[in-house]
């Protein structure tokens, strides 16, 4: 069993569960243009994962994203990715070698603590954004750039991750503390990663088929394939994409159902990592 910043409980017709975090990517508009309703995901999620200016962001929103969020008690974390605004983060980058992404990568993270502590917050977690979250889960050899970029800026910050990818072994390796997480609107592949956003389907956007994709994750311990696979995991935080029309109400919807079933829901970070 992987080892988790969050310890397992008996909860719920005898069933032992995992406490779990809801976590959605926000902060992600610029200027005055604005990407999903933040305030309310506050409203709902105990994590946030606060774009840090390169596919998304800028200091005021940054600010403005980590002084609500200290205000309704919910956790915040650095949601670094590659400089590519004008593609939200979400095109491969593939000219830098891993150390110069890992130097953006800490720029990120640093620009983050130092306008999350101006807000009057602290910054715990770490979680990459899209294409280069993507790429450093299949790359060792990147994966490991980033993981030491975390520790050379915080070695006590938490590191989200996918389970089973290069990622976790990498954050693993580099002693950081783990979350691992699973997405409650992205589809999965038979390897276990996300399917493709250019395959039909990948994107789920109603919350009723939300809320059954992830208690039956949640309810077998499992990350479940579109054809039926299984890859047990820890689950640690379950994931809501701000930018889904339906966001806010899947994420009511997803917090709904897991307090109904008994599951406690609270930030991963609330506990002492290991």
């Amino acid at each position: 069993m992987p080892v988790s910043v969050l310890e397992a409980q008996v909860c719920g017709m005898g069933k032992t569960h995992m406490p779990v975090d809801l976590n959605a990517d926000m902060g992600e508009g610029f200027g005055p243009w604005v990407m999903g309703d933040d305030s309310a995901m506050l409203d709902i999620i105990t994590s946030a994962n606060v774009a840090c200016g390169f596919h998304a962001g800028d200091p005021l929103i940054m600010a403005n994203v980590a002084r609500e969020a200290q205000a309704k008690g919910v956790s915040i974390g650095a949601h670094p990715g590659f400089n590519d605004l004008w593609g939200f983060g979400r095109r491969a980058i593939r000219g830098d070698s891993p150390s110069d992404t890992a130097t953006m990568v800490a720029y990120q993270i640093g620009a983050f603590q130092s306008v999350a502590a101006l807000a009057g917050h602290r910054v715990t977690h770490v979680k990459l954004h899209g294409a280069l979250s993507n790429i450093a889960a299949e790359d060792d050899d990147l994966a490991r750039a980033l993981a030491g970029a975390i520790r050379a800026v915080d070695r006590d910050l938490v590191f989200l991750v996918m389970p089973g990818t290069a990622l976790e072994r990498a954050g693993d390796a580099a002693g950081l503390p783990l979350a691992r997480e699973i997405f409650a609107d992205r589809t999965y592949d038979d390897s276990f990663n996300l399917t493709s956003r250019k395959i039909a389907g990948a994107v789920l956007h109603q919350p009723d088929a939300i809320v059954a994709h992830v208690m039956r994750m949640v309810e077998e311990g499992a990350i479940i394939t579109t054809l039926g696979k299984r890859l047990k995991v820890a689950i640690d935080s379950i994931c809501v994409h701000g930018d889904n029309p339906q966001a806010v109400a899947a994420a009511a919807a997803v917090r709904g159902a897991l307090t109904q079933a008994g599951i406690e829901v609270r930030p991963f970070a609330s506990r002492k990592p290991r």
